[in-house]
């Protein structure tokens, strides 16, 4: 979306792409998405987010699982962060409207720190520090109600313990369908650090309004 406030001129963009595969007992699932924004000609907001989630059922309510994930926010004090888990999950509500599991595992986690220099221009120079590698414990919540056939409330928890910081990434979604295959989307996303680098603001959140495409109906 584009915005003028005032004499300033920001604008911004996002993507996002989800995608599944079930071929029971297995179940893998892809999420990438991307966030850009730009206000008064300077970078304002850059991250991009990579996770891969693999589930093998062991019975109709449990399953274990293995996960990967990467995330490169520029405006995070880390150049980058990422990690490997495995852990188990349960189904504690899956019906055809409304769906609940849980999941916790543990892992490996690697960072890499950076320090953000304020340039005159509002833009940043940025000082990359040595990569700090830790065991990584993870606690997530998956949640969807279909309220209608058109549209559907979903919630995502995930929080990431390691030795020096913890992490939690929240998304809430509404989704309204207004074909088989169009919807539009609304989205709060909110990421609070419990120990970010020194001068950078603890909990970050963002709105967004998405057009969604679905391959299958």
């Amino acid at each position: 979306h584009w915005c003028c406030p005032g004499n300033t001129n920001a604008s911004s963009a996002n993507a996002a792409l989800d995608m599944g595969l079930l071929i029971d007992p297995w179940e893998h699932k892809l999420h990438l998405d991307d966030l850009y924004g730009k206000s008064a000609g300077v970078v304002a907001a850059e991250r991009y987010d990579a996770g891969w989630q693999t589930n093998y059922n062991l019975t109709s309510e449990l399953f274990g699982f293995g996960a990967l994930r990467y995330q490169r926010d520029l405006f995070s004090g880390f150049q980058y962060s990422a990690s490997e888990t495995v852990g188990a999950g349960y189904k504690i509500i899956n019906t055809s409207d409304t769906k609940l599991s849980a999941q916790i595992g543990v892992g490996y986690r690697e960072i890499r720190p950076e320090d953000l220099v304020e340039q005159p221009d509002g833009s940043y120079y940025r000082i990359p520090e040595e990569n700090e590698n830790s065991a990584v414990g993870t606690f997530g919540l998956d949640y969807s109600q279909q309220f209608t056939q058109t549209t559907n409330l979903s919630n995502k928890l995930l929080v990431e313990i390691g030795s020096s910081d913890k992490m939690t990434t929240d998304t809430l979604a509404l989704t309204v369908k207004m074909s088989t295959r169009l919807a539009l989307s609304l989205a709060y996303t909110i990421q609070d650090n419990s120990q970010p680098p020194d001068g950078l603001k603890k909990v970050n959140s963002t709105e967004t309004a998405n057009l969604v495409f679905s391959f299958r109906s």
